[in-house]
């Protein structure tokens, strides 16, 4: 057994060969055997090989490796620390450059050896292990021989490992990895295993950008074919939904109505306005007759009527009248006969003597999208008035008036204020409204009457008002006032007009915030009785016409019902 810390078993000019010395691996040539062989010459020196450093002395070295022997003895009680591997290190003849084309050819040979095995998968057989591929004569280094040691080992702790060779590692079979050639590695230290072949896969990743292997050019061709047929077929399909969503939302859309609807809100194709027009015509003609005129009144009848209907619109030939205004009553009957091409039209006609009469005029309608053709189809009727009805009284139980505040509105404030209101003086009304007075109470009647005259006023007390008494109002507070004002008019005659206003209580008094026209009537009922309307006739008494409107030939002095109301609580 030969102890690697003993400066006799120690190789290389006695440093331990099993683990390296303080300068690192011996960089010295080996010693050969003709060393103390008399007088014999060395074999020369390749000329390529780098120039070694010079070795220490013996006795320097033999010093140096006895002092790391008693370091390194284990004393008793303490266990001895097992040497480091051996550094492995490139061989001492190989540059960089060798290195290089050595990696190169290892990493050639794997990639034959790959390729050879994706041929053999195309040929449907087994892999053939690649021979193991020698290193090229230019990456092997020469191999580096062992210095024999001269002395034999006298204290064996250890046994001696042989010095792992330095030859160059082959390239292990079927793998791109290399393994050293040769040298065992000392018992106990951990050597490196050359590494398992791959396995065989079951398909190659093609590069970034080629074709997939095992289709061939018409599998590529195919495929990219597809992918750009479905890529326009979703691109068509998106264009066609848009432009569904996008009509859709823009078309003119309307509601669906039944027939109930349609007879409720007078919904109809029939063109009502231009045959009720076509009909206001026809009758002022009808009611307007005279002697002197019947030639030129039959003619332009004719152009209204049909060939059936009385030239005459029912005149015997005596007598004059005078329509004065027509207007449609807002009726509508279908004619069966002519289906939705005509209508009986109900019109209102007043004559100069006052008289008020309802017709009733059949009109026949060609083409309902235009208004065009149009004939009265039949001779006239004349009907009754609409049935007038009793208007129900009022309950006005619950008002609370104020005599007070009516008074003082009537001497103080209405006076001044309806004055300025009836000429639209704005400078002498700012004196009478409020910061927010309406519109209606700060324009005026422009002078069309004038020289007002207050009537009645009464001051309704509000609710939150009506506890105390006498009646106080918050500042603020806002409260309702019914007036009657006599006004002349334009042509001297004097008029009555009734107003509803909203006067508001402040600091300086009371202003005016509101002021509306009409007044409600508590007691209802009707003015007229039975006897006085002639339903057989179709006339009445000079009053405003069925559809609200006031009638030109009324007169403008017509009285107004005085807006007095019933006391309330006081």
């Amino acid at each position: 057994m030969t102890d690697h810390n003993s400066p006799a078993g120690a190789v290389g000019e006695g440093q331990p060969s099993g683990q390296p010395g303080p300068f690192g691996p011996s960089q010295q040539p080996p010693q050969h055997a003709w060393q103390g062989q008399g007088n014999q010459a060395p074999a020369p020196q390749q000329p390529s090989a780098p120039q070694q450093p010079q070795p220490l002395p013996s006795d320097a070295a033999r010093a140096q490796v006895a002092a790391a022997w008693v370091r390194s003895t284990p004393r008793a009680g303490q266990a001895a620390v097992p040497s480091l591997p051996p550094r492995e290190t490139r061989p001492q003849g190989e540059s960089k450059k060798e290195k290089r084309e050595r990696e190169r050819a290892a990493r050639k040979a794997a990639y034959e050896q790959k390729k050879a095995q994706k041929e053999q998968r195309k040929r449907g057989g087994a892999a053939r292990p690649a021979a193991a591929t020698a290193p090229s004569p230019s990456s092997a280094p020469t191999a580096q021989h062992a210095p024999v040691s001269q002395h034999a080992p006298v204290h064996g702790h250890q046994a001696a490992a042989p010095a792992p060779s330095a030859a160059s590692p082959a390239l292990a079979p079927g793998t791109g990895s290399t393994a050293p050639a040769g040298g065992g590695l000392h018992p106990g230290h951990s050597g490196h295993s050359a590494p398992k072949p791959l396995p065989a896969r079951d398909f190659d990743v093609p590069k970034p950008g080629g074709r997939i292997s095992g289709g061939g050019r018409r599998t590529h061709v195919a495929l990219r074919a597809t992918l750009l047929i479905t890529t326009c077929v979703f691109a068509l399909g998106s264009c066609g939904v848009m432009g569904l969503v996008i009509g859709k939302s823009s078309g003119t859309t309307t509601a669906g109505l039944d027939a109930s609807d349609a007879n409720r809100y007078r919904l109809t194709e029939f063109p009502t306005e231009q045959a009720a027009a076509f009909a206001e015509q026809y009758a002022q003609l009808c009611m307007t007759f005279s002697p002197d005129t019947s030639s030129a009144r039959r003619t332009d009848l004719a152009r209204y009527a049909s060939a059936g209907v009385d030239p005459d619109c029912g005149w015997s030939g005596e007598g004059t009248s005078k329509a004065v205004s027509v207007t449609w009553d807002g009726t509508a009957e279908k004619l069966p006969e002519y289906g939705d091409h005509g209508r009986y039209l109900g019109v209102q006609v007043r004559t100069e003597d006052g008289t008020l009469t309802t017709l009733t005029v059949p009109v026949y309608v060609q083409n309902l999208a235009t208004g065009e053709g149009m004939r009265v189809s039949g001779d006239v009727g004349q009907m009754p008035l609409p049935a007038a009805a009793d208007v129900p009284e009022v309950d006005q139980g619950d008002e609370v008036v104020d005599d007070t505040l009516s008074t003082q509105l009537q001497k103080e404030v209405l006076p001044g204020y309806f004055e300025a209101w009836g000429a639209s003086n704005a400078t002498a009304m700012a004196r009478f409204l409020t910061p927010d007075a309406t519109l209606t109470a700060t324009t005026g009647l422009a002078g069309r009457l004038t020289a007002p005259q207050i009537g009645t006023v009464v001051a309704l007390v509000p609710a939150s008002a009506q506890n105390s008494k006498p009646y106080t109002y918050d500042s603020g507070q806002a409260v309702q006032v019914r007036v009657a004002v006599d006004w002349t008019d334009s042509k001297g005659v004097a008029v009555r007009r009734a107003y509803r206003m909203t006067i508001v209580n402040t600091a300086q008094g009371w202003f005016v915030k509101d002021v509306r026209g009409g007044v409600l009537d508590a007691e209802g009922g009707r003015a007229d009785s039975d006897s006085d309307s002639d339903s057989a006739t179709g006339t009445a008494s000079p009053s405003a016409g069925a559809s609200g409107a006031p009638s030109p030939s009324a007169p403008a002095s017509a009285p107004v019902p005085s807006s007095t109301a019933k006391p309330g609580k006081s």
